[in-house]
């Protein structure tokens, strides 16, 4: 059962709009979800749902808790299929520590499979040096897993190292530079690593260059993705809501006073949103299910994930569009809600898969790779 109760939800939703305008961490969503027990780990399927619902009322706190959910949902995946290697994670999440995810970097469209953070093999653990955008809750994480690439001395291949740093570690350089257009209550601060060491015990994986079946590999993406895509759903879900709102409420002088609900032109845009978003909702569910059943799809997974994430943004940017046409001038007001989904909704496409990454593998799937 989820913890989000109509209450706790109201209070979200009431805040979010001051977070947007002063462009300030949503502290207090954090401590209250935090003591509900939300961020525990959980299915998938779960998780999907509570997120979905949570961005309904807050986007842009939804978002930045997808990330601790993210690593609570690689580790139990992980430790279901017998893998234990994570199980601290779960243990250090039950004692207050929150996870948050550095892996973005400026100029590198290979996300995970390569990386501009340079990796060097230390006494007791490795080094990072570079730099990390859209490090998501800055102003609060304790934990922080990080990736980078390690070119060995000895010109033998070279590798993606995997671990966590603490908040504590020499060498975390935090740059208060978020000010964006959209889901600024995120506070994703640019991230310099300087030296910054990831301790041997807490080395996740050491993986080659380039894409990986691994588990963890598969499991951050699973998690990633699927999460992601609940939090643009949820966006959509509260814009056909209000475009119901609107078309209820307001009225037409050229149709003589009748609400905006009896104009044909207004019923086929709320149903065409309806229709677009009503197709998420399987495929996000069989999508979570499967995983949290472990079926086995193989390397398309990597297909049907970033096909999931890809299909939920457009589809919620398309909601949301057509719901500031149904609501009117009104919606273009900055303290609008809806003017605020529309600049939420438009960080979607700058989440990893990005739009030409999703075809490529998509492509990859279907034709192999090029030469």
């Amino acid at each position: 059962m989820s913890v989000l109760t109509p209450e706790l939800l109201a209070r979200v939703r009431e805040r979010a709009p001051g977070y947007d305008a002063a462009n300030s961490f949503f502290d207090d969503d954090l401590d209250e979800l935090r003591a509900t027990g939300y961020l525990r780990a959980r299915g998938l399927e779960r998780a999907s749902a509570d997120q979905r619902l949570l961005a309904a009322h807050a986007p842009a706190t939804a978002l930045g808790l997808t990330m601790p959910l993210v690593w609570m949902g690689v580790a139990r995946d992980l430790a279901v299929a017998g893998d234990d290697s994570l199980q601290w994670v779960l243990d250090d999440a039950e004692r207050g520590e929150l996870f948050a995810l550095a892996i973005s970097e400026a100029g590198n469209d290979r996300v995970m499979t390569d990386s501009l953070t340079k990796v060097n093999r230390v006494e007791g653990g490795w080094a990072f040096t570079g730099t990390k955008i859209f490090t998501t809750l800055s102003p609060a994480w304790t934990r922080l897993g990080v990736l980078g690439r390690h070119d060995p001395a000895d010109g033998s291949e070279p590798t993606i190292v995997h671990g966590f740093l603490t908040r504590e570690a020499t060498g975390v350089i935090i740059t208060p530079d978020w000010n964006t257009l959209g889901m600024r209550a995120t506070q994703s601060h640019t991230t310099r690593l300087d030296g910054a060491v990831v301790a041997d015990a807490r080395v996740a994986r050491i993986l080659p260059i380039g894409p990986s079946g691994d588990a963890y590999t598969l499991a951050i993406t699973a998690n990633f993705h699927t999460l992601i895509a609940s939090v643009y759903a949820g966006i959509a879900d509260r814009a056909l809501e209000l475009a119901v709102e609107s078309a209820q409420r307001r009225t037409s002088l050229r149709a003589g006073g009748a609400r905006q609900a009896h104009d044909p032109d207004i019923r086929w845009r709320i149903a065409d949103a309806a229709l677009a978003l009503d197709a998420l909702a399987p495929q996000l569910q069989a999508v979570a299910r499967d995983r949290d059943a472990g079926v086995d799809r193989g390397m398309r997974w990597f297909r049907d994930l970033a096909g999931l994430k890809h299909r939920s943004v457009e589809t919620a940017r398309h909601v949301v569009d057509q719901a500031m046409r149904i609501a009117g001038g009104g919606a273009y007001r900055a303290t609008a809600e809806l003017s605020r989904l529309q600049r939420d909704v438009l960080a979607g496409i700058y989440h990893p898969s990005d739009t030409e990454a999703v075809h490529a593998t998509v492509a990859v799937d279907l034709l192999g790779p090029t030469p």
